[in-house]
Protein backbone atom coordinates (compact mmCIF):
# COMPACT_ATOMS: atom_id res chain seq x y z
CA UNK A 1 0.00 0.00 0.00
CA UNK A 2 1.35 3.44 -1.08
CA UNK A 3 2.51 5.69 2.46
CA UNK A 4 1.32 8.90 3.40
CA UNK A 5 3.93 11.05 2.37
CA UNK A 6 3.54 9.28 -0.95
CA UNK A 7 -0.47 9.92 -1.18
CA UNK A 8 -0.27 13.15 0.03
CA UNK A 9 1.82 14.38 -2.67
CA UNK A 10 -0.46 12.25 -5.13
CA UNK A 11 -3.47 13.95 -3.56
CA UNK A 12 -1.96 17.58 -3.75
CA UNK A 13 -1.42 16.66 -7.97
CA UNK A 14 -4.63 15.63 -8.41
CA UNK A 15 -5.71 19.01 -6.58
CA UNK A 16 -3.56 20.89 -8.71
CA UNK A 17 -4.70 19.40 -11.91
CA UNK A 18 -8.41 19.62 -10.98
CA UNK A 19 -7.96 22.96 -10.36
CA UNK A 20 -7.24 23.99 -13.25
CA UNK A 21 -9.27 21.51 -15.68
CA UNK A 22 -12.65 22.91 -14.02
CA UNK A 23 -11.06 26.62 -13.75
CA UNK A 24 -11.86 26.09 -10.04
CA UNK A 25 -10.96 28.27 -7.15
CA UNK A 26 -9.48 27.69 -3.67
CA UNK A 27 -6.58 25.67 -4.51
CA UNK A 28 -4.13 26.54 -1.85
CA UNK A 29 -6.98 26.20 0.50
CA UNK A 30 -7.44 22.50 -0.66
CA UNK A 31 -3.29 21.80 -0.27
CA UNK A 32 -3.10 23.46 3.08
CA UNK A 33 -5.38 20.43 4.71
CA UNK A 34 -4.13 17.65 2.44
CA UNK A 35 -1.77 15.79 5.14
CA UNK A 36 -4.32 16.26 8.02
CA UNK A 37 -6.88 14.84 5.08
CA UNK A 38 -4.23 12.07 4.64
CA UNK A 39 -3.97 10.62 7.86
CA UNK A 40 -6.87 10.35 8.47
CA UNK A 41 -8.22 8.43 5.39
CA UNK A 42 -5.16 6.18 5.39
CA UNK A 43 -4.48 5.55 8.89
CA UNK A 44 -7.44 6.40 10.78
CA UNK A 45 -10.99 6.55 9.44
CA UNK A 46 -12.77 3.05 9.67
CA UNK A 47 -14.79 3.03 5.91
CA UNK A 48 -16.46 0.48 3.87
CA UNK A 49 -16.71 1.98 -0.03
CA UNK A 50 -18.64 -1.53 -0.65
CA UNK A 51 -21.48 0.53 1.72
CA UNK A 52 -21.32 3.62 2.41
CA UNK A 53 -23.79 3.83 4.60
CA UNK A 54 -22.54 1.26 7.27
CA UNK A 55 -23.98 1.94 10.47
CA UNK A 56 -20.50 1.26 12.06
CA UNK A 57 -18.30 3.57 9.87
CA UNK A 58 -16.25 6.59 11.32
CA UNK A 59 -17.82 10.04 10.24
CA UNK A 60 -15.56 12.20 8.24
CA UNK A 61 -16.86 16.02 7.56
CA UNK A 62 -14.81 18.42 5.67
CA UNK A 63 -16.64 21.58 7.01
CA UNK A 64 -13.86 23.98 5.11
CA UNK A 65 -16.04 22.54 2.21
CA UNK A 66 -13.79 24.38 -0.60
CA UNK A 67 -11.21 22.49 0.17
CA UNK A 68 -13.38 19.70 -1.81
CA UNK A 69 -10.93 18.44 -4.20
CA UNK A 70 -8.99 17.09 -1.57
CA UNK A 71 -11.63 15.12 -0.22
CA UNK A 72 -12.38 13.72 -3.51
CA UNK A 73 -8.95 12.58 -4.23
CA UNK A 74 -9.40 10.96 -0.95
CA UNK A 75 -12.59 9.60 -1.85
CA UNK A 76 -10.91 7.64 -4.70
CA UNK A 77 -7.64 6.26 -2.57
CA UNK A 78 -10.25 4.55 -0.91
CA UNK A 79 -12.15 2.93 -3.64
CA UNK A 80 -15.77 5.56 -3.04
CA UNK A 81 -14.85 7.37 -6.34
CA UNK A 82 -12.72 6.58 -9.80
CA UNK A 83 -9.79 8.46 -11.84
CA UNK A 84 -13.14 8.77 -14.36
CA UNK A 85 -15.15 10.32 -11.67
CA UNK A 86 -12.40 12.66 -10.68
CA UNK A 87 -12.69 13.92 -14.20
CA UNK A 88 -16.04 14.96 -14.06
CA UNK A 89 -15.07 17.77 -10.96
CA UNK A 90 -16.75 21.08 -11.47
CA UNK A 91 -18.36 20.16 -15.06
CA UNK A 92 -22.08 21.25 -15.12
CA UNK A 93 -24.48 17.74 -14.21
CA UNK A 94 -21.40 16.22 -12.17
CA UNK A 95 -22.13 15.12 -8.24
CA UNK A 96 -18.28 16.42 -7.98
CA UNK A 97 -19.15 19.96 -7.35
CA UNK A 98 -16.80 22.40 -6.14
CA UNK A 99 -18.44 21.81 -2.78
CA UNK A 100 -19.19 18.73 -1.07
CA UNK A 101 -22.62 17.39 -1.02
CA UNK A 102 -24.02 14.41 0.19
CA UNK A 103 -25.37 12.78 -2.82
CA UNK A 104 -21.49 11.47 -3.01
CA UNK A 105 -21.00 8.14 -1.51
CA UNK A 106 -18.84 8.46 1.07
CA UNK A 107 -19.72 12.50 1.40
CA UNK A 108 -21.48 12.90 5.11
CA UNK A 109 -22.69 16.27 5.00
CA UNK A 110 -23.41 19.52 2.51
CA UNK A 111 -20.71 21.95 3.21
CA UNK A 112 -19.18 24.92 2.19
CA UNK A 113 -21.16 27.22 4.19
CA UNK A 114 -19.08 27.60 6.97
CA UNK A 115 -18.67 27.13 10.50
CA UNK A 116 -21.86 24.60 9.89
CA UNK A 117 -19.66 21.26 10.02
CA UNK A 118 -18.71 21.18 13.75
CA UNK A 119 -22.28 21.49 14.71
CA UNK A 120 -23.44 18.57 11.97
CA UNK A 121 -20.60 16.57 13.67
CA UNK A 122 -21.55 17.32 17.05
CA UNK A 123 -25.09 15.29 16.08
CA UNK A 124 -23.74 12.77 14.95
CA UNK A 125 -21.48 12.34 17.65
CA UNK A 126 -24.48 12.21 19.88
CA UNK A 127 -26.70 10.01 18.19
CA UNK A 128 -23.96 7.69 18.14
CA UNK A 129 -24.11 7.47 21.69
CA UNK A 130 -27.74 7.05 21.74
CA UNK A 131 -27.53 3.85 19.59
CA UNK A 132 -24.59 2.69 21.61
CA UNK A 133 -22.24 2.87 18.76
CA UNK A 134 -18.64 3.07 18.85
CA UNK A 135 -18.24 4.94 15.40
CA UNK A 136 -15.83 8.27 15.59
CA UNK A 137 -16.74 11.29 14.13
CA UNK A 138 -13.71 13.55 12.52
CA UNK A 139 -14.27 17.63 11.33
CA UNK A 140 -11.58 19.46 9.40
CA UNK A 141 -12.79 23.14 9.86
CA UNK A 142 -10.86 26.22 8.29
CA UNK A 143 -9.63 29.08 10.97
CA UNK A 144 -12.10 31.55 9.22
CA UNK A 145 -14.90 29.50 10.06
CA UNK A 146 -13.87 30.41 13.68
CA UNK A 147 -15.34 33.37 13.50
CA UNK A 148 -18.33 32.20 13.24
CA UNK A 149 -20.80 32.07 16.37
CA UNK A 150 -22.32 28.37 15.54
CA UNK A 151 -18.51 27.05 16.45
CA UNK A 152 -18.50 28.37 19.65
CA UNK A 153 -21.80 27.21 20.26
CA UNK A 154 -21.10 23.73 18.94
CA UNK A 155 -18.03 23.87 20.93
CA UNK A 156 -20.07 24.09 24.42
CA UNK A 157 -22.37 21.88 23.36
CA UNK A 158 -19.64 18.78 22.90
CA UNK A 159 -18.17 19.80 25.91
CA UNK A 160 -21.56 19.89 27.91
CA UNK A 161 -22.10 16.37 26.46
CA UNK A 162 -18.50 14.69 26.98
CA UNK A 163 -18.63 13.79 23.34
CA UNK A 164 -15.33 11.87 23.65
CA UNK A 165 -15.84 10.71 19.99
CA UNK A 166 -15.51 13.75 18.59
CA UNK A 167 -12.57 14.89 17.30
CA UNK A 168 -12.02 18.23 15.15
CA UNK A 169 -8.99 20.03 13.80
CA UNK A 170 -8.49 23.49 12.77
CA UNK A 171 -6.24 24.00 9.81
CA UNK A 172 -5.02 27.16 11.05
CA UNK A 173 -3.23 28.36 7.94
CA UNK A 174 -3.25 32.27 8.72
CA UNK A 175 -4.88 33.53 5.86
CA UNK A 176 -8.95 34.11 4.83
CA UNK A 177 -9.79 35.24 1.63
CA UNK A 178 -9.59 38.50 2.22
CA UNK A 179 -6.31 38.75 4.77
CA UNK A 180 -4.80 37.10 7.56
CA UNK A 181 -6.95 35.27 9.93
CA UNK A 182 -5.65 37.20 13.36
CA UNK A 183 -6.06 40.45 11.27
CA UNK A 184 -9.92 40.19 10.63
CA UNK A 185 -10.53 38.47 14.08
CA UNK A 186 -8.61 38.12 17.01
CA UNK A 187 -8.32 34.15 16.96
CA UNK A 188 -5.20 34.08 19.37
CA UNK A 189 -4.89 32.01 21.56
CA UNK A 190 -6.71 29.74 19.82
CA UNK A 191 -5.82 26.80 21.30
CA UNK A 192 -6.30 28.57 24.81
CA UNK A 193 -9.93 29.36 23.73
CA UNK A 194 -10.99 25.70 23.21
CA UNK A 195 -8.91 24.30 26.45
CA UNK A 196 -11.44 26.98 28.45
CA UNK A 197 -14.14 25.46 26.20
CA UNK A 198 -13.59 22.35 28.16
CA UNK A 199 -11.79 20.21 25.01
CA UNK A 200 -8.56 18.13 25.23
CA UNK A 201 -6.38 20.28 22.79
CA UNK A 202 -3.35 19.66 20.77
CA UNK A 203 -1.43 22.41 19.12
CA UNK A 204 1.03 20.63 16.32
CA UNK A 205 2.36 20.70 12.65
CA UNK A 206 -0.37 19.99 11.05
CA UNK A 207 2.05 18.49 8.31
CA UNK A 208 3.93 16.51 10.46
CA UNK A 209 2.15 12.92 9.77
CA UNK A 210 3.34 11.23 13.25
CA UNK A 211 1.84 13.97 14.82
CA UNK A 212 -1.18 14.11 13.17
CA UNK A 213 -1.61 10.16 13.71
CA UNK A 214 -0.93 10.64 17.33
CA UNK A 215 -3.04 13.33 18.36
CA UNK A 216 -6.26 10.92 17.26
CA UNK A 217 -5.04 7.91 19.01
CA UNK A 218 -7.04 8.51 22.26
CA UNK A 219 -10.57 9.51 20.15
CA UNK A 220 -13.28 7.41 21.54
CA UNK A 221 -16.60 7.02 22.80
CA UNK A 222 -15.48 6.34 25.94
CA UNK A 223 -13.66 9.08 26.58
CA UNK A 224 -15.18 12.04 28.28
CA UNK A 225 -13.88 15.24 26.23
CA UNK A 226 -13.98 15.92 22.88
CA UNK A 227 -10.73 16.38 20.69
CA UNK A 228 -9.43 19.33 19.10
CA UNK A 229 -6.39 19.89 17.29
CA UNK A 230 -4.85 23.45 16.18
CA UNK A 231 -3.12 22.47 13.17
CA UNK A 232 -0.50 25.15 12.48
CA UNK A 233 -0.40 24.33 8.25
CA UNK A 234 0.80 26.76 5.00
CA UNK A 235 -1.95 27.70 2.17
CA UNK A 236 -0.33 26.24 -0.70
CA UNK A 237 1.66 23.88 0.98
CA UNK A 238 3.97 21.23 -1.18
CA UNK A 239 3.78 23.63 -4.19
CA UNK A 240 6.81 26.40 -3.82
CA UNK A 241 5.53 29.30 -5.84
CA UNK A 242 1.67 28.77 -4.07
CA UNK A 243 2.81 28.86 -0.48
CA UNK A 244 1.77 31.31 1.86
CA UNK A 245 0.31 33.81 -0.96
CA UNK A 246 -3.09 34.38 -0.53
CA UNK A 247 -3.53 35.29 -3.93
CA UNK A 248 -3.72 31.88 -4.84
CA UNK A 249 -7.11 31.23 -2.51
CA UNK A 250 -8.80 32.59 -5.99
CA UNK A 251 -6.50 32.00 -8.68
CA UNK A 252 -6.36 29.14 -11.36
CA UNK A 253 -3.22 27.47 -12.61
CA UNK A 254 -1.85 27.52 -15.79
CA UNK A 255 -0.68 24.23 -17.76
CA UNK A 256 2.66 25.29 -17.11
CA UNK A 257 1.80 25.29 -13.76
CA UNK A 258 0.38 22.49 -12.83
CA UNK A 259 3.36 20.85 -14.79
CA UNK A 260 5.80 22.81 -12.62
CA UNK A 261 4.32 22.43 -9.42
CA UNK A 262 3.63 17.97 -10.13
CA UNK A 263 7.56 18.10 -10.73
CA UNK A 264 7.90 19.70 -7.11
CA UNK A 265 5.98 16.86 -5.96
CA UNK A 266 7.58 14.35 -7.80
CA UNK A 267 3.95 12.91 -9.61
CA UNK A 268 4.71 13.30 -13.17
Amino acid sequence: MVDSIQLAARIRARSVEMSHAAKAAHLASALSCTDIVTILFHSVLKLDPHNPQWDDRDRFILSKGHAASTLYAALAYKGFLTEADLETYGHKGSLLEEHPSPKLPGVEAATGSLGHGLPCGCGMALAGRINSKEYRTFVVMSDGECNEGSVWEAAMFAAANRLGGLCAFVDFNKWQATGRSREVLALDPLADKFRSFGWDVHEIDGHDHKKILDAVIGVSVNRDKPTMVVAHTVKGKGVSFMEDDNNWHYRIPTAEEVQLAKAELGVL
